[in-house]
């Protein structure tokens, strides 16, 4: 076999993007180990040879005359679309016929240096004889010939992601042949055309622009516009042209030998599995790299011999609205690749009854079979060579949410599937395009950068560089809130804002996790722009983007769009609100909603939260009429100037919590004590030097004024820290500073004591963060319980509960949690803190270099988006188990933003807690995971599995 250039380094660039083999993760979408792993695995761990391995196996499985070596069920090993030719040939669909190369040939073609073993490849010739058998024609013939072909066939679907070949076989001989046979020239040339232009592309690595330009300038110069248009003559032209663009490229001429090109194709089909659109798409789909595709080689069948032919794609529902409606398009006198390259304008499929009625109702019915066969809705392909019907592929359909959501429930309807397959059906993330703004999918923009999709949603506004600006524009206009990063002392502008852009912080960094609380859109870490907040812009590249432009953000992608774009509101379908109905029926876990203020709280009812899991206090105090406040108490500098601040501050407080409690009648709603360090509260040091700098020094007011700004100065240098995180924050602010976890509590139950005098039913929990140590927590609960017991016998209220617990963030929290079960009544999991303390990772900072680990595959994911099973989980189940031990009523939640999260939500379904608490937006999700983890697992904690099994 000739050995071409390109061909060489397509090899090479494939080889070094080749996954070393490894067990197939789990994943939402794989249960059992992958087949390519096995293999792999399998070469290492038994005594006999990999040739007596090779020996042993089937690597090639046959399809034709109503009869097939495979079926529908064996898609680890011949892929989706081998599987499901094989399941239709089985079922006596008209397919044509062809045979399979398994995933296991393509485990072995990447260890064996990116080279099919001689064992398997020795017997293409014999199930290409096979196929001649079956067709009644001869590959190379140059009288009868064979053409096929050659297409690939993962596990799961990746449609145009790896390489397809057509009409493979052709050389001068037997286009002659085709010609004669046909008799038509045109017919076969147009062919041959089409050949070596995809074999040069997909086999030979040649931009397929230069094939095309030699058609553009031909038909230019012809002065015609379509390709149907094109004569005999030209044809040939456009054929030698092409091999002459092969021969200067390569070096070597377009090879003529049919099993030359057939093993070609085949190698490029496998090759194809690792190029860059294919891994990108299984890192966005969570399809592991290590599956590897079948190769399927086909007999061809056209759909351009004359108007009595066709092609067409098509599903048995609408896909983008689900309503039980035949779908799709089609063309006479076409092949497949015209359909979908917009060569031509298609027909809608509908018209095909007019045209050709036979074969309309023939394929109508035969994809009706295929959809109550498959129980899902089919997304399929088919050819109608002179007047008779080929389907090419069946396959599970892609659909928008709002389709998928509808279908379910229908076939639920029809008795076609069950509530649990239709939960099933769901993808959890989906249902984020359900609930925020999306972008108008008709519409066309300009994406001039990308960062993280940290809260979903679309939003377009002008852009503004402080808080200040935008809430001074906010209430006129729409406004983008752009900053380098964001923090606490933002928030009021972050409220105001219909989107948050920052160019630092990762999934967890403050502006995600506030934004995706809020329900605002938020794209952070786009490390392509610099911000300039002195210069009132920032920059992409060369472009400059000043205060006042308009931007637009999606949430859902992390595309920064230049100028406005439409988008379309969110609404719920009769559908949507019956899957959610199922969904609380099965599911074990309980959902709640971390929410701050009342608005949010609603918000959270109204997508189905069962409690509050997490009500930050802090957020309460940037507030503008709070802020002034808050700094006094910061500043004061005896403990009787700082109680005063904090009675100042205490109806505030109390006005928040009975809001909070008063819409969440009878549910619980948890409440964290004071968490983030004094100092965030404060201006910056810059902002207040600043300040100084432009005193007036002869004003009457100067030196008071100086006075003032510099404590402040000097009460900001005091609070510095060098790592803030670790430093003095949660459980120890109320430990230095009592006073401050005590106007919070009277707060609490004085908000509660009056809803029950209302004769309201409240479930104050009260939630102590940052707890390492159990003194920490009883020096902490002894006060909690104080304050509430005073204030609960001066409102004279004798029927108010409440529970004091604690949040697990700290490593040796875990380690030591049955001591701390002893005195917490809960626990609710802080897996953000968990993580950043058990991993090391700034979740502010790593996300300049978490991308490119899961990138390189040293994490399987960011693990502040996905919780880390194998390191911080085992934390998380250690302090579930000691703490149980110790306590066995102990309530146990989850409110990091792990609980939003549908892997995650799996695990502490198998783990065994109680609930999980997420942001409003994402408590639909939440639900929707939560009974698919029971579904799943077939309603067992790891707990009750365990006692099952020892019980057998």
């Amino acid at each position: 076999m000739p050995v071409k250039k390109s061909t060489k380094s397509k090899k090479a660039a494939a080889k070094k993007a080749a996954p070393k083999k490894k067990p197939a993760k789990k994943t939402s979408k794989v249960a059992k180990t992958s087949n390519a792993a096995k293999i792999s695995r399998s070469s290492k761990n038994t005594k006999s040879s990999p040739k007596q391995q090779i020996a042993d196996k089937k690597f090639y499985y046959f399809f034709g005359a109503g009869k097939a070596d495979g079926s529908a069920d064996m898609k680890d090993l011949l892929g989706g679309k081998g599987a499901n030719l094989a399941e239709m040939t089985n079922a006596g669909v008209p397919v044509p016929p062809g045979f399979t190369l398994t995933t296991e040939v393509c485990t072995l073609y990447y260890e064996n240096n990116m080279e099919i073993p001689k064992a398997i490849d020795k017997d293409l010739e014999m199930y290409v004889a096979l196929l001649e058998k079956e067709t009644g024609t001869k590959f190379g013939d140059p009288v009868n010939p064979l053409l096929v072909s050659v297409r690939s066939g993962a596990k799961f679907s990746m449609p145009g992601m790896m390489d397809t070949v057509l009409n493979l076989g052709l050389n001068e001989q037997t286009v002659k042949a085709i010609a004669d046979k046909t008799k038509n020239l045109w017919f076969a040339l147009d062919n041959y055309r089409r050949f070596i232009s995809m074999f040069g592309n997909v086999v030979l690595g040649i931009d397929k622009d230069k094939f095309e330009e030699v058609i553009t300038k031909l038909k230019k110069n012809r002065r015609i516009k379509q390709d149907s248009s094109l004569q005999v003559n030209d044809l040939k032209e456009i054929v030698k042209k092409f091999k002459s663009i092969i021969k200067r490229k390569t070096g070597e001429p377009f090879p003529d030998d049919p099993y030359v090109q057939l093993r070609m194709a085949r190698d490029a089909v496998f090759r194809s599995w690792n190029n860059p659109r294919a891994i990108t798409y299984r890192r966005l789909n969570d399809i592991p790299a290590d599956l590897g595709t079948a190769v399927n080689v086909q007999a061809m069948v056209f759909g351009n011999m004359g108007n009595d032919s066709g092609t067409g794609v098509g599903f048995t529902r609408n896909p983008a609205t689900g309503e039980n409606e035949f779908y799709g398009e089609f063309l006479t006198n076409a092949q497949g690749e015209d359909v979908v390259a917009g060569v031509r304008t298609p027909q809608p499929i509908k018209e095909l009854n007019q045209d050709m009625p036979a074969i309309y109702k023939q394929l109508k019915d035969i994809t009706t079979r295929l959809e109550k066969h498959y129980r899902d809705v089919q997304d399929f392909e088919f050819t109608i060579q002179q007047g008779k019907l080929y389907m090419l592929q069946t396959r599970t359909g892609k659909r928008t949410v709002q389709a998928a959501i509808k279908i379910a429930v229908d076939m639920v309807k029809e008795k076609l599937i069950t509530k649990e397959e239709a939960l099933m059906r769901i993808q959890p993330s989906q249902i984020d395009q359900l609930l925020h703004p999306r972008i108008d999918p008709a519409a066309k923009f300009d994406v001039i950068a990308k960062g993280l999709a940290a809260s979903p949603g679309a939003a377009s506004g002008k852009v503004y560089f402080t808080a200040e600006d935008v809430i001074k524009h906010g209430a006129k206009k729409d406004t983008i809130l752009v900053r380098e990063e964001t923090n606490p002392d933002d928030i009021e502008g972050m409220n105001v804002a219909k989107g948050i852009l920052t160019a630092r912080g990762g999934m967890t960094s403050h502006a995600a996790v506030v934004a995706r609380g809020m329900g605002k859109c938020c794209v952070s870490g786009a490390e392509a722009i610099r911000v300039n907040p002195a210069k009132k812009q920032f920059q992409v590249g060369r472009l400059i983007i000043k205060e006042g432009e308009v931007i637009t953000l999606n949430g859902s992608t992390g595309e920064i769009i230049l100028g406005e774009v439409s988008t379309i509101e969110p609404e719920f379908s009769a559908e949507f609100a019956e899957l959610m109905k199922w969904a609380d029926e099965i599911r074990k876990l309980g959902v709640r909603a971390n929410a701050d203020i009342p608005r949010d709280a609603e918000q959270a009812l109204k997508y189905g939260a069962e409690g509050i899991g997490l009500c930050r206090t802090e957020h309460m105090f940037f507030a503008e009429d709070r802020i002034p406040i808050v700094q006094q108490m910061i500043l004061a500098e005896t403990p009787e100037e700082r109680q005063a601040a904090l009675d100042k501050l205490l109806p505030f407080q109390k006005k928040d919590f009975k809001g909070l409690f008063d819409v969440m009648q009878d549910k619980p709603v948890t409440i964290r004590t004071l968490d983030p360090p004094l100092h965030e509260f404060l201006p910056r040091k810059e902002e207040v030097e600043a300040k100084i700098g432009a005193l007036d020094t002869k004003s009457d007011e100067y030196e008071e004024k100086l006075e003032k700004l510099n404590k402040t100065l000097k009460r900001i240098d005091e609070l510095t820290e060098q790592n803030p995180m670790l430093g003095h924050r949660g459980c120890r602010l109320g430990i230095i500073y009592p006073e401050i976890t005590e106007m919070q509590v009277r707060a609490i139950i004085m908000a509660a004591c009056e809803l029950r005098k209302e004769k309201k039913k409240v479930h104050p929990e009260i939630m102590i963060p940052l707890v390492g140590h159990i003194n920490e927590f009883k020096n902490q609960k002894e006060l909690v319980v104080r304050v509430a017991n005073e204030v609960i016998a001066k409102h004279k209220i004798k029927d108010l509960t409440f529970m004091v617990g604690t949040m697990i963030e700290i490593p040796r929290a875990a380690l030591t949690a049955d001591e701390i079960a002893l005195e917490a009544e809960f626990f609710s999991f802080g897996t953000n803190d968990l993580t950043q303390m058990s991993m090391g990772f700034s979740r502010d900072d790593a996300g300049k270099f978490l991308g490119p680990y899961v990138q390189k595959e040293i994490l399987p994911k960011d693990p502040f988006v996905s919780i880390d099973q194998e390191g911080v989980g085992q934390l998380v189940r250690m302090g579930k188990e000691k703490g149980r031990a110790a306590r066995e009523d102990l309530k146990l939640g989850v409110c990091g933003e792990h609980g939003g999260d549908p892997e995650s939500i799996d695990f502490f379904h198998r783990v065994g807690l109680d609930y999980v608490s997420c942001s409003p937006f994402r408590v639909p999700i939440a639900r929707l995971a939560a009974a698919q983890a029971t579904v799943r697992h077939n309603g067992q904690t790891e707990v009750t599995a365990q006692k099952a099994k020892t019980k057998k």
